[in-house]
């Protein structure tokens, strides 16, 4: 599952992503839309400012803004700066490989193959959606 920090970024980019060519957003404005706790979103957009993903914007009409347009920021680029892997298990990791500790040699592996196919098509789906792409909003299942 995604960590909290993760779906913290991802619903802040895609408020920044919705104000696209606006001028900087107030942080309070997208931690009250949002529902992200107001330290956490600035210790999050901070990051996503080191990495070029945002723009800080001091002062009065201050706040943030997407360093670059919505088209050219992917979802697994996302996830891999949160959380630094796409894979479900640290043998699968294509940019953050370790050996598994008590399993397999990874040669004789199904499992790690089995989770190195589900890593390779979550990667391609995941590195072809950009925040502009339109994003459906699913009702809850029946018994949520």
């Amino acid at each position: 599952m995604l960590s909290q920090k993760t779906r913290y970024t991802i619903r802040a980019l895609q408020h920044l992503a919705g104000t696209w060519g606006q001028g900087p957003v107030r942080l309070d404005a997208i931690a009250e839309a949002q529902n992200i706790p107001r330290k956490f979103l600035t210790v999050i957009l901070s990051e996503m400012a080191r990495e070029g993903i945002v723009i800080s914007h001091r002062g009065r009409d201050g706040g943030y803004e997407l360093a670059l347009p919505p088209l050219d920021i992917r979802y697994g680029d996302i996830i891999r700066l949160t959380r630094g892997s796409l894979a479900l298990v640290p043998c699968a990791s294509r940019n953050a490989h370790e050996h598994c500790t008590n399993c397999l040699p990874e040669a004789e592996c199904r499992l790690r193959g089995l989770m190195l196919l589900l890593r390779d098509e979550t990667a391609a789906i995941l590195d072809r959606i950009t925040l502009a792409d339109p994003i459906a909003v699913e009702a809850p299942f029946a018994d949520a």
